[in-house]
């Protein structure tokens, strides 16, 4: 059996990476003067997005010059490292441009290629979610998916109905999770995971999550909290087009509607 790795100064570290890019995020928040550009692939980044990544990036650097970095806005570093550090500087930022906090920092770390660990900051509100894969904590307190026992009664989240998602998925198999469920909302992106894992919401499902730092830094979070994380096929997450989290029970279910 492999020895467990030792994340003991990889959580401290974490605290240090949100002091750094949060005060950035926040001063860019519902502002007026917030410049918006549009990369290649039409989504949107400010200067918010670019200098948060930036402080987090010098830190590891500093701190963990053989370490890894894949990220968002400036690429990747060492990607292959034992160590690596997978950063979304703002996971949200169509909400954020619209002064909405359903948004977060987004950061994990890879052990061989494996998520370890993994942190969801809102620097607005004040909420930092981590976890292990073992415990979550929100705010260094001990959280836990809810245990919601059918379908009819839960709060199911998603980032988007969009059209994009079709493209992917058979209307069918999404329309039937939708109607199942209790509540449907759109507080999405890493804020639905985080509602999630700390028992506020029951079922968080993208149907297109595209890129390494939109999902693995959520995987030690959700299975800390007590609750599985797939893509809608059931499979590991990863550059798979997809990605469902909630309760073990839960879980069943909508993969079922999914499924059928």
């Amino acid at each position: 059996m492999a020895v467990a790795p030792n994340l003991s100064p990889y959580r401290a570290f974490l605290a240090e990476l949100t002091a750094a890019s949060g005060p950035i995020v926040r001063k860019y928040f519902f502002s007026q003067e917030l410049a918006v550009e549009h990369k290649s692939d039409q989504t949107p980044v400010t200067e918010a997005d670019r200098g948060a990544e930036a402080a987090m990036r010098k830190l590891i650097n500093e701190r963990f010059p053989k370490h890894g970095i894949v990220a968002e806005e400036y690429g990747n570093e060492q990607a292959g490292a034992e160590w690596t550090w997978v950063l979304d500087p703002i996971d949200g930022t169509k909400s954020f441009i619209h002064g909405v906090p359903l948004f977060g920092t987004l950061i994990g770390l890879l052990y061989q290629g494996q998520p370890v660990l993994g942190a969801i900051h809102q620097p607005i509100l004040n909420l930092l979610c981590v976890g292990d894969g073992k415990v979550t904590t929100l705010n260094d307190q001990p959280v836990r998916v809810r245990e919601t026992r059918a379908m009819a009664e839960a709060t199911l989240l998603t980032t988007s109905q969009g059209d994009d998602i079709l493209q992917i998925h058979p209307p069918e198999a999404r329309q039937r999770l939708l109607k199942a469920a209790g509540i449907v909302r759109t507080w999405g992106d890493c804020f639905g995971y985080l509602l999630v894992a700390t028992g506020r919401a029951d079922v968080m499902g993208d149907g297109v999550a595209h890129n390494a730092w939109d999902v693995l830094p959520l995987v030690p979070i959700i299975r800390g909290a007590g609750g599985v994380i797939t893509d809608w096929s059931g499979g590991e997450v990863g550059d798979q087009k997809s990605c469902i989290a909630a309760s073990p029970r839960l879980h069943r279910a909508a993969l079922d509607l999914l499924l059928t």
